[in-house]
C-alpha cells in the first residue's frame, strides 16, 4: 500500500487552518492528521511532500458543471475523452467532477450518457480526476433563456424520457438543469426530487411564484446563477433573484469576471451566504488549450482573450480553471480564502451527498488534496491518494 506524508505546512480543514500541520495517507485515503509536535512514528518508506516553502494544503475541488477541457467533450461520447478530461483537471487543482451534456438531439445524449456509464464502472480509477456523475444540462430548458445550447434540440420535460436515459445512464445522472415554468416542468421536479436526483433550474425564465413553487416540488440548485435567466428587477425578482431568496436553493456562479461582474459576485456571497454559494467553471473542451475555434454542441466557438464565444457573441461556457475561480472570488469579495475554499469543495460535495467521502481533509476520507503556492498556483494535486499533477516538482524534494 502507498503512503504519503505531507509535513510542515498549513492545512486548510472544513472550518480552521491547521498551522504546521501533517497529513498521513495510506492508499487511497486520509489516515491521519495533526500538528507536527503530534507526528507519530511513522513507516520510514512513506513518501514526503514538504510544505516549508510557504505551501498550502487544500481539499481538491470539485466542478458539478463542466462540459470538456483539453480538446474533449463529454458529448463526443468517447472514453477518451472522459479520460482527457479527468487527467487535465488536475492540473487546476479539480479532484472530482459531474460529466455535464449540451442541449443536443436525442440520441446523441443517450450514447453521452451510456458512455458516461461504461467509464464509471471500468477506467473510474485514481491518479486522476474521479467522475462523480452526469450533469445532464438540457434539453428541458426554455428556448428564450437558451444562451449557448443549440435551440433546435429543446424539448419539455418528459418524465418517461428521463426514465429512459437514467437507465442507460446506469443511475449516473445526479443533477438536471430544468426549466420550472415549462409544460409539466414541476411535475418533472417533483420526480427528480422523488428519485434522489437534484433538480437545478437554468435556462430559465420563471418568475418568482414559479420559482417559489420550484422549490416547493423539490428543486435544490440554480445553474449558473445570472447566465441564462430572467434577471433581477425591482418589480419583478425573477429567476435570479428567487434564487437569491430561497434558502432551499444553492447558486452555481462562474467567477471568471466575465460571465458575472466582480461587484456581483460579491453581492450573491453577501446574499447567499459561504454555504450557499458552490462555485463551477462550466468550461469547454477549449480549455488549458491556446486561442483559435471550437466546438461546442455542434456550434462553432472563437476562444480568445479569455472568452469562449458563438458568432453572435453569445458566451459558450468558458476556459476557467478552478484555482483561478477560487482566487477570483477571494479577490473580488475580500471573503477569508478558507470561506472560498468551500465554495469549491465542501459545498458541492454536501449538495451531492458525497460528504462522507469527499469536500474537506479529515481521516477517513479520499485523499483529494492540493498543494497551492502564496499564489493559489497549484503545484501538486492528488487524487485518491495518487499524484495527478505536480509529479516533477514532487520528484525534486
Amino acid at each position: 500500500m502507498d503512503r504519503l506524508l505531507i509535513v510542515n505546512g498549513r492545512i486548510a480543514l472544513e472550518n480552521e487552518w491547521l498551522n504546521n500541520g501533517f497529513i498521513y495517507i495510506e492508499g487511497t485515503a486520509i489516515k491521519e492528521i495533526g500538528t507536527m509536535d503530534q507526528l507519530p512514528n511513522l513507516d520510514e518508506q512513506a513518501r514526503i511532500i514538504d510544505l516549508s516553502a510557504g505551501y498550502t494544503a487544500v481539499p481538491g475541488f470539485i466542478d458539478v458543471h463542466i462540459h470538456g477541457a483539453g480538446g474533449a467533450d463529454t458529448m463526443d461520447a468517447t472514453p477518451d475523452a472522459l479520460t482527457t478530461i479527468a487527467a487535465t483537471l488536475p492540473s487546476e487543482g479539480t479532484t472530482s467532477f459531474l460529466a455535464t451534456t449540451i442541449t443536443q438531439e436525442k440520441t446523441a445524449i443517450k450514447k453521452a450518457l451510456e458512455n458516461a456509464a461504461q467509464y464509471s464502472t471500468t477506467q473510474n480509477k485514481p491518479g486522476k480526476a474521479e467522475m462523480l456523475g452526469i450533469h445532464l444540462e438540457g434539453p428541458f430548458i426554455n428556448k428564450i433563456r437558451a444562451g449557448a445550447q443549440p435551440e433546435e434540440y429543446i424539448i419539455d420535460p418528459d418524465i418517461d424520457l428521463f426514465r429512459d436515459w437514467q437507465q442507460a445512464a446506469e443511475n449516473q445522472i445526479k443533477l438536471v438543469t430544468v426549466a420550472p415554468e415549462l409544460a409539466n416542468g414541476l411535475d418533472f421536479i417533483h420526480y427528480l426530487h422523488e428519485t434522489g436526483v437534484i433538480a437545478s433550474i437554468g435556462h430559465s425564465d420563471a418568475n418568482y411564484e414559479v420559482m417559489a413553487k420550484a422549490a416547493g416540488a423539490g428543486a435544490r440548485h440554480v445553474t449558473h446563477l445570472f447566465n441564462g435567466m430572467r434577471g433581477l428587477h425591482h418589480r419583478e425578482p425573477g429567476t435570479a433573484g428567487a434564487a437569491l431568496l430561497l434558502n432551499e436553493l444553492k447558486i452555481e456562479l462562474i467567477a471568471d469576471g466575465i460571465h458575472v461582474r466582480p461587484e456581483m459576485v460579491k453581492l450573491v456571497l453577501n446574499a447567499k451566504g459561504k454555504d450557499g454559494m458552490i462555485l463551477i467553471t462550466d468550461a469547454m473542451r477549449a480549455k488549458c488549450l491556446k486561442n483559435g475555434e471550437y466546438d461546442l454542441g455542434g456550434q462553432n466557438v472563437k476562444v480568445a482573450d479569455g472568452k469562449a464565444l458563438l458568432a453572435d457573441g453569445t458566451l459558450a461556457g468558458s476556459i476557467l480553471k478552478m484555482n483561478n475561480a477560487v482566487k477570483n472570488v477571494n479577490e473580488f469579495t475580500n471573503a477569508p480564502l478558507l470561506d472560498v475554499i468551500k465554495l469549491a469543495s465542501a459545498n458541492p460535495a454536501k449538495q451531492l451527498n458525497m460528504f462522507d467521502r469527499k469536500g474537506s481533509i479529515a481521516p477517513g476520507k479520499d485523499a483529494d488534496i492540493v498543494i497551492l503556492d502564496e499564489q493559489l498556483r497549484v503545484i501538486i494535486t492528488l487524487c485518491r491518494g495518487q499524484i495527478a499533477y505536480g509529479k516533477e516538482v514532487f520528484d525534486k524534494q
